[in-house]
């Protein structure tokens, strides 16, 4: 018998909350994950309670535009796979085969068309925020996602300020005015042209979306986009200092001792899994990431040979 209600979007699924981390992931590494499960384990209950699907991804890119040498996209990808294989993250492969540079305007223009009613949050550090002028059409990417900001901070600034921290965190009162300080700080920083988009808590990024326009030159929504600053500080784990460190200082120019080298000097693996191993930036590498980069000699000159 068919169908004759006369309410055909009865069945039509709740518009579903997509959160995306950029990056090059070259390696990736537990600080990269630990913003990624950050969002997805704030959003969860929201998604629950409001009975929708939620998709945490990260976007490799090709090759940074701010890069001159980036790990070959197999290898990234790879290791990607490694690294969120028991997690609930997904991968999303949408500028990793591009030709570079791939800019981020243009992925999330794509998203948007994608996804016209979906709640769609961009992932990014406040170093990144603070420099979006720098980006191309960097400051109109609130008109096709929202922003979750994260503070990130060095290791040394996060141990500097742990007493501080622990101090301030001894009472449920203390511990909500030291964030709102904190993200009131953070929000002063932004450029000005974004900062009427801040916005309180995760649940503000997650407001209806209207109907977006099939026009081509008008991808963006009809509502602007919001901001969240998440103040509690996240490690910024460098993958930079991590390639260095896994990469021999003596005789780069020996492509094959180094590549030699590389094998016989690096920290064992069950060093890294029992935490004991002396290069404490490889204790945030996931094992079976880090056992990849030795069988595949990454980051050694070999490397770019």
């Amino acid at each position: 018998m068919p169908n004759t209600s006369k309410n055909p979007q009865k069945n039509t699924p709740a518009p579903a909350i997509r959160a995306y981390l950029g990056g090059s992931f070259d390696p990736v590494h537990d600080g990269h994950l630990q913003m990624a499960m950050t969002v997805y384990q704030r959003l969860l209950p929201i998604a629950k309670q409001q009975q929708r699907a939620l998709h945490v991804s990260l976007l490799p890119n090709a090759r940074s535009p701010f890069k001159e040498k980036s790990t070959d996209p197999k290898h990234r990808l790879a290791m990607l796979k490694l690294a969120t294989l028991h997690t609930p993250l997904q991968i999303n492969e949408l500028e990793l085969w591009q030709t570079p540079p791939v800019y981020t305007i243009d992925s999330v223009r794509t998203l948007r068309q994608h996804y016209p009613n979906d709640s769609l949050i961009f992932i990014i550090g406040m170093d990144s925020a603070l420099s979006l002028s720098k980006w191309k059409n960097g400051l109109e990417l609130t008109d096709y996602v929202n922003l979750w900001v994260f503070n990130r901070e060095n290791l040394s600034d996060i141990n500097n300020n742990k007493n501080n921290r622990l101090l301030a965190t001894t009472t449920h009162c203390a511990n909500k005015t030291l964030v709102a300080q904190d993200a009131m700080n953070l929000h002063a920083q932004l450029p000005a042209q974004l900062q009427s988009l801040r916005i309180d808590a995760p649940i503000d990024l997650l407001q209806p979306t209207s109907q977006a326009s099939t026009d081509s030159r008008l991808l963006k929504n009809t509502h602007q986009g919001h901001i969240y600053i998440d103040s509690r500080p996240i490690a910024t784990i460098s993958s930079t200092q991590i390639r260095q460190q896994l990469q021999p200082t003596d005789n780069r120019s020996n492509i094959i001792s180094a590549a030699t080298r590389q094998m016989t000097s690096i920290a064992p693996i069950d060093d890294i899994i029992d935490n004991t191993a002396p290069n404490p930036l490889a204790k945030w590498l996931n094992p079976a990431v880090y056992q990849y980069i030795i069988a595949h000699q990454l980051y050694s000159a070999a490397q770019f040979r």
